[in-house]
């Protein structure tokens, strides 16, 4: 069975995302800044950027699918990443309400779980077989894995920007040990990289 690891963009306070999440911008104001360093400098972060997809299975919140609002499915929405996401694996989203799965190009298809985190997880591990399962996001989905004590590796691409306000990471996570494996700061981004503690 591999590893369940989070990898994640952060704000120097801890948001994932802005403030006054839309449809229009569903990372929030300023959020898409998380991210500048994958796009702007591909090759200094190369490595950073092929290891968050660099997994058997995928899961994220319905919010990371499909942006804030709760409710029934719009059957016309597939996701915020067009015909080929990034994934090309499965991605097992969190939701409320039930849905097919949506099968797209490159190999991902996202099924939809309405039986919380341990499903979730229970099918990833059986879809992943011996690779690696990532908990893809949002905040409170990563929140929820964490509090549970289901993340093996914790890796942070901290950004020098403070939010403020918007989507929190470690809300209601509690006291958790981790131990620093590798740490690898640039101007744009320092990257972290944490295990848990062995109890």
């Amino acid at each position: 069975m591999g590893t369940v690891y989070c990898d994640l963009a952060i704000s120097l306070d801890g948001y994932l995302a802005g403030p006054d999440q839309t449809p229009e911008t569903p990372l929030g104001e300023g959020g898409i800044g998380l991210h500048r360093w994958k796009f702007d400098e591909p090759e200094e972060h190369a490595r950073e950027s092929a290891a968050i997809v660099d997994a058997g299975a995928f899961i994220m919140g319905r919010n990371m699918f499909a942006g804030p609002g709760q409710g029934p499915w719009d059957p016309e929405w597939t996701g915020w990443w067009g015909a080929e996401p990034p994934y090309h694996g499965p991605v097992f989203v969190l939701t409320h309400h039930a849905r097919e799965p949506i099968p797209r190009e490159g190999g991902t298809t996202f099924h939809f779980v309405t039986g919380g985190i341990a499903e979730a997880l229970d099918r990833a591990r059986e879809a992943a077989g011996e690779r690696a399962v990532s908990i893809a996001g949002g905040a409170a989905t990563a929140n929820q894995y964490l509090a549970a004590g289901l993340v093996d590796e914790l890796r942070l691409h901290l950004v020098p920007v403070l939010f403020g306000r918007g989507e929190r990471l470690f809300d209601g996570v509690g006291h958790t040990e981790l131990v620093q494996a590798d740490v690898r700061p640039t101007p744009r981004v320092t990257h972290l990289r944490y295990t848990r503690k062995p109890s």
